[in-house]
């Protein structure tokens, strides 16, 4: 009597099928990883620029409402590539503060000073620092924060942007432009934002 015994898997085929298995979740693990920390890099880069972006217009709208110090000094009081300082009424306080623009650290900062005593005087440094935006990757040496320009820009091009330091009585436009990356190591692209402020209040002083 011939006994039919059935074929099954050999210990060989489940080897080789369990390896096989093995190395598809693998890959499929590596490969969801990847696309994981891309999403997740793209949302980061995203909030980082959007983040930026909300300062700049802050910056912008805050320093077209520079003006004359409450101790009567002029409303600029300097600027240069990486920092700028102006008075304006910060907290619409009727109160003319000290306001000091700056990048420390990767971070686009803001000190504030109040006027003390009678008559008023701003103490030096700043009373109070916070920062506004980090991922701010602008270059020292190639890549200024703030540009300068005087009133006959745009027509002369010649001589705009100001040489920083700045003379402050010769500055009747402010640009802002910040490069932002949150990973410059593996994102060489960095995200561009810029915008102008016209100080509106210095059309009353004359030129020196």
């Amino acid at each position: 009597m011939n006994i039919k015994r059935k074929k099954g898997m050999s210990i060989i085929d489940a080897i080789v099928a369990i390896a096989i298995f093995t190395f598809g979740m693998q890959a499929f693990v590596l490969v969801f990883v990847k696309v994981w920390n891309s999403n997740s890099f793209i949302l980061e880069e995203g909030e980082a620029s959007m983040a930026a972006s909300r300062v700049v217009n802050e910056i912008i709208k805050e320093i077209r409402k520079t003006k004359q110090a409450d101790n009567g000094d002029y409303p600029i009081e300097s600027g240069d590539s990486f920092n700028l300082t102006v008075f304006l009424d910060v907290d619409n306080d009727n109160v003319t503060e000290r306001v000091h623009y700056f990048l420390e650290d990767e971070s686009i900062k803001v000190g504030i000073t109040e006027p003390e005593g009678t008559p008023p005087i701003y103490p030096a440094g700043d009373q109070t620092i916070k920062t506004m935006a980090s991922y701010i990757i602008n270059d020292y040496l190639s890549q200024p924060i703030f540009y300068y320009y005087n009133s006959d820009y745009p027509g002369d091009e010649e001589n705009n942007p100001l040489a920083v330091p700045i003379y402050p009585e010769q500055v009747r436009l402010v640009r802002i432009h910040l490069y932002v990356n949150i990973k410059p190591d593996k994102a060489p692209d960095h995200i561009n934002i810029e915008s102008v402020a016209e100080l509106r209040n210095l059309n009353d002083y004359n030129d020196f």
